[in-house]
C-alpha cells in the first residue's frame, strides 16, 4: 500500500506518519509519502524516523498539478493540511479526479455539509471519502455509534470533550492544537440538533457543569462548532431511532480556558479579518497571534514546567431498551504514556492513521462518508486499546 499523507510534515502530520510506520500497522503498507511545502521539516522527520518506506515529496497544495503528482499511483490520500487554510475542498476534488480513496481531519464542520453533497459523484465513480476522522470528530463519531447501537430508541446522543494538565502551571499559554481553530471553537457560533432539528447556537453558551473523576474534576462545558452535531443524528440507525436531541460541547483547562475567552474578548475571535496598524501595514490577527505565541514559548521553554495531559472523550444517549428507559455511556480515557511522546495530539493523529488503514483493510463502500456511518466498533475498539486508550461503556 502507498499512502500519502498531505501537510505529512505539520503537527498532525507528522503524528500520522509515526503510526503508519509503527509496530501497529493493520495492513502492509509499502511507502509513506510527506508531502508538504516545508523541505527542512520533511527531512527531519525523514532523518529520525529512518524508515526506508519514508519519501519525500514537495508540495505547494495551491497547485493543481503538485497535488495531482502527489496523489499518483497512491492507494490513500491523506488530507492533514488544515482545514481553515482554505484548501480542503480542492484536495477532496483532487482524490475524486484521481481515483484515490481520502480521508481528512474535520476542521470544525467548515466543509462538511458541501462535502456531503458530492457522495453521488464518488460513489458513481468508485471512490471511498471519509471525512473528519480525527479523535473529534472521528473517534467521537464512532463512540457515538457505540451508543446508539445499544439504544432502541434515542430519545437523545450528547457528546463531550475534556483535556486537562496536571503539574505546575505554566506561565507561558501553549495551544492544544492550530490556533485558529481554538479560536474558531471559542468565537464562532455552532451548530446544534435540537427539538429534532439543526439550529445555530451563540458562542461560549449552552454552558454545562459535570463532575468527572481526578483529574478533570468540575468541568465547565461549552457548545463548540464541530461536524459530529452535522452528521450523527441524520445517519441511519440513528435518525431512525428517534432522536430528538444531538450536542457537541468542549472543556479546555482551567486557566487555559480563561486565556482564550480573554483573546476572544480582545477581539482575536475575528482572526482573518485583516487590521490597519498605525504605520498603515494591514495584518491578520491570527497571524499576529501565532507569531507573537511561537515566539513567547521559544524565548521561555527554560520557564516551562513539564505537565501530563490527560483526555476524556464520553457520549451519553438517553433513550429505551426493550421498551425501559436506559442511559449508555461510552468514553474514551487518553492519560499520559511514553508511547505519545514524540506525538503533538496523539489521539488526532493515530485515529486518523487507524481510519486509513481500516479504510484500506476491507473491501471499500464507495461514497462520501461520515465515520459513524463508515465504520464499525467492533473492528474500531480493539485499534484504540492497541494504542493503549481506555476504552469503556456501561449500561444502566
Amino acid at each position: 500500500m502507498k499512502i500519502s499523507v498531505l501537510g505529512g510534515a505539520g503537527m498532525m502530520g507528522q503524528g500520522i506518519v509515526r503510526d503508519l510506520i509503527s509496530d501497529r500497522a493493520i495492513v502492509a503498507i509499502d511507502e509513506v509519502r510527506i508531502c508538504d511545502n516545508h523541505r527542512p521539516r520533511m527531512e527531519a522527520l525523514r532523518d529520525e524516523l529512518g524508515d526506508p518506506r519514508i519519501v519525500l515529496v514537495d508540495l505547494d497544495v495551491s497547485d493543481a498539478g503538485q497535488i495531482a503528482a502527489a496523489l499518483s499511483g497512491a492507494d490513500m490520500c491523506v488530507n492533514s493540511v488544515p482545514t481553515l487554510a482554505g484548501h480542503q475542498m480542492r484536495i477532496f476534488e483532487a482524490a475524486l479526479a484521481a481515483r484515490v480513496p481520502y480521508i481528512d481531519l474535520g476542521g470544525l464542520g467548515t466543509f462538511t455539509v458541501k462535502q456531503l453533497e458530492w457522495r453521488e459523484r464518488f460513489r458513481a465513480a468508485g471512490v471511498t471519502a471519509v471525512i473528519g476522522v480525527g479523535a473529534d470528530p472521528g473517534m467521537s463519531n464512532v463512540i457515538c455509534r457505540a451508543v446508539a447501537d445499544r439504544l432502541d430508541e434515542i430519545d437523545s446522543i450528547n457528546l463531550y470533550w475534556a483535556a486537562e494538565l496536571v503539574g505546575p502551571e505554566n506561565p507561558v499559554l501553549v495551544p492544544p492544537y492550530s490556533v485558529s481553530t481554538v479560536l474558531a471553537e471559542y468565537a464562532h457560533p455552532s451548530t446544534q440538533f435540537h427539538d429534532g432539528r439543526h439550529v445555530t447556537c451563540a458562542p461560549l453558551t449552552g454552558v454545562e457543569v459535570l463532575d468527572l473523576p481526578e483529574p478533570w474534576g468540575r468541568c465547565e462545558f461549552m457548545y463548540s462548532p464541530h461536524s459530529e452535531q452535522l452528521t450523527v443524528p441524520l445517519a441511519e440507525g440513528i435518525r431512525d431511532k428517534g432522536i430528538r436531541e444531538f450536542t457537541w460541547k468542549l472543556h479546555l483547562p482551567h486557566r487555559e480556558h480563561e486565556a482564550w475567552v480573554g483573546l476572544v474578548k480582545a477581539g482575536f475571535g475575528d482572526f482573518a479579518d485583516e487590521v490597519t496598524l498605525r504605520s498603515g501595514a494591514r495584518v491578520k490577527p491570527l497571524d499576529v497571534l501565532e507569531a507573537l505565541i511561537a515566539r513567547n514559548i521559544e524565548r521561555n521553554r527554560d520557564r516551562m514546567p513539564s505537565q501530563d495531559s490527560h483526555e476524556i472523550h464520553f457520549a451519553i444517549g438517553r433513550g429505551r431498551i426493550a421498551g425501559k428507559a436506559a442511559t449508555v455511556r461510552c468514553e474514551v480515557i487518553v492519560t499520559p504514556d511514553p508511547l505519545y511522546g514524540p506525538y503533538v495530539d496523539a489521539a488526532t493523529s493515530m485515529n486518523a492513521s487507524i481510519a486509513a488503514q481500516l479504510i484500506l483493510a476491507k473491501p471499500q463502500r464507495p461514497g462520501v462518508f461520515a465515520p459513524e456511518e463508515y465504520f464499525d466498533v467492533a473492528s474500531y475498539f480493539p485499534e484504540l486499546e492497541k494504542r493503549k486508550f481506555t476504552v469503556r461503556i456501561e449500561t444502566e
